[in-house]
């Protein structure tokens, strides 16, 4: 059987809308960037006082600009590239091969309906967006 990825990826949508997952790709080098540029420039206006006020501005700046950047995973997962979405339906087949299945809401019950399968596939998932997105992943509202 052809790897269908619609099939595949309307069932990594699923899974992720209910467990509510989120995910940001992480920022922190842009964020450390913003708060050293902000201790420097302080640290050039006003000294060694300029310097604590110029690092504590950049760190709110920073935060401020890093903050809220939790997009829903099937929108992350639709805006993949062609090639990441393949890879990624490859590794999920590998899981669910067995299986014959008729359309994507066929495969979401068969998957849905064996616990096994289904902490294989979330596992794989979230290993695929932590290792291979270098995304923080948060759940729930």
């Amino acid at each position: 059987m052809p790897v269908r990825l619609d099939d595949i990826m309307s069932l990594l949508c699923h899974m992720s809308e209910q467990q509510k997952m989120k995910a940001a790709v992480k920022h922190s080098a842009k964020g450390a960037l913003v708060a050293g540029a902000g201790a420097f420039l302080g640290g050039l206006v006003g000294g060694p006082p300029g310097l604590a006020v110029g690092g504590a501005m950049g760190g709110l700046v920073a935060a401020w600009m890093t903050s809220g950047q939790f997009k829903p995973i099937p929108q992350i997962l639709m805006e993949l590239p062609p090639v990441q979405q393949k890879d990624l339906c490859d590794r999920v087949f590998a899981i669910v091969r067995n299986l014959d299945w008729t359309d994507a809401t066929h495969l979401i019950t068969l998957v849905s309906s064996n616990a096994i399968l289904q902490q294989n596939v979330a596992a794989l998932l979230i290993n695929f967006v932590t290792q291979e997105l270098r995304a923080e992943i948060q759940y729930g509202d």
